[in-house]
């Protein structure tokens, strides 16, 4: 009995959430249609960023900041990837614009706020797409950006920690623009304990991962910023070794 009240409160709490979620992505879109056009770039960002953070409200999870968030750039993140929360999860801590897959673009909605969040897109099986992201990363850093990127290349089940890829860590050597390590991790508000709610990895649906979410009692997401580094000689390969071990570190932390 007293199991079965516990999983209808969960579920009429997950629907209450749901539809908050909904209004607010809905009021993202229109947003983005009909004020973003009058707005200064950083205004844009300030409103990514505040959307961002109340979308953590409206989910239900609450965000907790760990380190010093980069104030300015140029400067790189370099983070685990665990769920789709992690990209306004990020935003909501400090905005920066993401390196996606050129898939996301044309996701009805989410591709539309993903490109207002300023997000540089490329064709992950192109050489040539790469070699070109790189250069537009090179042009991002000397205009001072803050750009972000999850270097396992998909999301991780929160328990290890994947290779990272180092490719696109070559526009930071080229222009020697710092790097700043990033761990983030789902817990437990009650018990402190890791959460595996948010994840979203193989088999997985997203609309279970969303749900998971929605029915979760008390959810804190945790964004740890390291010290940002130079690469002081390393090649990329090097340095994403390095990089790898010290986002490792930040997320069990």
């Amino acid at each position: 009995m007293a199991n079965g009240l516990y999983k209808i409160k969960n579920s009429l709490r997950a629907v209450w959430r749901g539809l908050r979620l909904l209004a607010h992505v809905a009021k993202g879109a229109w947003i983005v249609a009909f004020r973003f056009p009058q707005l200064h770039y950083w205004q844009q960002h300030e409103h990514v960023q505040a959307w961002a953070a109340t979308l953590m409200v409206r989910a239900g999870v609450q965000l907790q900041i760990e380190g010093q968030p980069p104030t300015k750039g140029p400067v790189l993140l370099v983070s685990n990837h665990i769920s789709w929360l992690d990209i306004p999860l990020l935003h909501a801590a400090r905005h920066c614009r993401f390196i996606s897959k050129s898939d996301v673009k044309g996701w009805p909605i989410i591709g539309t706020l993903a490109t207002a969040a300023g997000t540089l897109y490329i064709q992950r099986s192109s050489r040539r797409d790469a070699m070109r992201m790189i250069t537009a990363m090179e042009e991002a850093f000397k205009r001072g950006e803050i750009l972000a990127v999850f270097p396992e290349g998909t999301t991780g089940d929160g328990r290890e920690l994947l290779s990272f890829h180092s490719n696109l860590l070559q526009a930071a050597v080229q222009v020697d623009a710092p790097v700043q390590p990033v761990g983030l991790r789902f817990v437990d508000g009650k018990t402190g304990e890791p959460s595996y709610a948010a994840t979203y990895v193989g088999d997985e649906t997203l609309l279970g991962s969303i749900w998971r979410v929605l029915s979760a009692e008390q959810l804190m997401a945790v964004v740890h910023y390291g010290e940002p580094q130079q690469a002081q000689g390393r090649d990329r390969r090097v340095w994403a070794k390095d990089l790898h071990a010290e986002v490792d570190r930040l997320r069990k932390a």
